[in-house]
Order: C-alpha cells, then structure tokens, then sequence
C-alpha cells in the first residue's frame, strides 16, 4: 500500500514489518569494518528507523530480528555483501558456494604476511622482467578447476577460532591444505607494473589473496592484493542491487528484497534499490 504511516503507529508498525520480512537483498561495504561490522550497523540502522533504542546488547538480543550475510569480505576488501532476513538467512548458503566477480589491483614485488596491503611487507623481488604477455600466460594456469591453499589470515577456524585471530594472539598456525575451487574467468584488464588489475568471476571458497600471492610466485618475483572489490554475488550486482549506507531503510529493503522461493515463485532478478519506491 503506498503512502506514510502516521507518526504515532510508526514505530509499532515499522518494527512489525520489519521483523515480518523474509528473504535476500544486497548492501555495500565499504573499505575498512569488518563484514560483521557492516551487518551489525545496517542492523542498528533500521531497528532505530523502527523506534527500538538499546542502552545495552542484552536488550537487543530480545528484538530477535533474524539477519545474517552471505560471504565474507576482508575488512580492507568493499563491494557487494548479500544480506538474508528472517526465512532468508535459510537461503544464505547457496551464495556462498555460488558465482562470484570482483575486480583486484595487485602489487608486484613485495609479499606481506596477510597477502594484502594490511599486512607487514615480508619480502620483495624484482619484478621488472615481467610483461604482460607473460602475466596473461601465467593466468591461464589459474583458470579451471585448480587446488588453492587459503591463506593463514583468513576467516578459516581452528578449534572453533577463526586463523587470523589465532594468529594475532601469537599463536601458531599451520597452513590449511590445498582445497579444489573453480575459476570461471580470470583476465588481466590492466598492467602498469608494479600495479595490475585482475578481472574475476569464480565460486565458493576461493581466495583472491591467494591467486595473486600464487601468482607472483609463478612469475618468480613476489605479489600482494592491493585493492578489492567485490563486484557481484549471485545475481546481485555491485551497480544495480547494493544499498549504500544512506540507502537503508525499511522502504529501500521492501523494494531491494527478493523473496523466498516459498513465499513467491516467481524467478524475476532482484529489484535494483534506485527503483524501491
């Protein structure tokens, strides 16, 4: 039904929608917080548009509003982060083995301990022998179905912890084996050494930070994530489905939502935010 709801209802109102919602939707992280972080605040945001405040987090655990995201992003990684709600958290799992893009500038000549631009440089190498032609030949290696080694820090768990919280606790770590992930695509959009920017479609449990850090060891020197960007997951899109922080609110989650499949049978592709009235 279109048109406000009255000041005195809203707050009633707002948070029995909000809490009657079932299904996926897209938001943007940026560079910086963590994944949980961004969920925690988006969260916040539209609990406080429904009129519910919270002195203390036990009082917040009693508005059981379900809400959960779909993939981790690195803190220092931005992009598309699919958000489930109520039902929706149900189908979460599917977006975490399913198809993913992203756009990654790589440094060569130095390796850090995160295999991103976070971490502490812990070698360097030439890097100047390299042309792109040798880089595009490399990457065809990369392509298919492959064995990839995560990296230390990640959001992998040992005994219920996850790695990069062992890690900076001092503890120490063993490498997790190499585990089979798929890469759909992979192409090299730009070579400016020391800087080149991949182009990545690939699925679930695959690392970026690990294809680079591979990558510069192939082309005997050494390489690090220096940015990253998620640019799709499923079929929500970076430009066309993620709410922006100043895009959340209860209205602009109605128009973004997509429907569990038993509530709505439909197969449409998600509504864009720019189109939620």
């Amino acid at each position: 039904m279109a048109g406000n709801v009255s000041g005195a209802a809203a707050p009633i109102s707002s948070l029995s929608k909000l809490q009657s919602l079932n299904g996926l939707f897209a938001i943007y992280k940026k560079q910086g917080p963590t994944s949980a972080d961004v969920l925690n605040k988006f969260k916040d945001t539209l609990l406080r548009e429904a009129g519910v405040q919270y002195p203390n987090s036990k009082k917040r655990k009693k508005q059981h509003l379900k809400i959960g995201h779909g993939g981790t992003l690195d803190s220092a990684a931005s992009g598309v982060l699919v958000v489930g709600i109520g039902n929706g958290t149900k189908m979460l799992s599917t977006m975490l083995t399913g198809s993913k893009k992203y756009v990654a500038v790589g440094e060569l000549g130095k390796a850090t301990d995160t295999l991103d631009a976070t971490g502490t440089v812990i070698m360097e190498k030439v890097f100047e022998h390299i042309t792109r032609l040798d880089m595009e030949e490399k990457l065809k290696t990369f392509t298919g179905d492959i064995m990839q080694v995560p990296p230390l820090f990640s959001a992998l768990k040992k005994d219920g912890q996850r790695l990069s919280v062992l890690l900076k606790k001092g503890h120490q770590v063993e490498a997790k084996p190499a585990r089979p992930v798929t890469v759909h695509s992979l192409t090299l959009q730009e070579f400016k050494p020391p800087l080149f920017t991949l182009d990545i479609e690939c699925g679930g449990g695959f690392y970026v930070r690990s294809l680079v850090d591979d990558l510069g060891k192939a082309l005997s020197s050494c390489a690090h994530v220096k940015e990253l960007v998620r640019t799709k997951q499923g079929q929500f899109t970076l430009q066309d489905h993620a709410l922006h922080e100043e895009q959340w609110t209860l209205q602009n989650v109605v128009g973004a939502l997509q429907p569990c499949p038993e509530e709505d049978q439909r197969t449409d592709s998600p509504r864009s935010p720019q189109n939620a009235t």
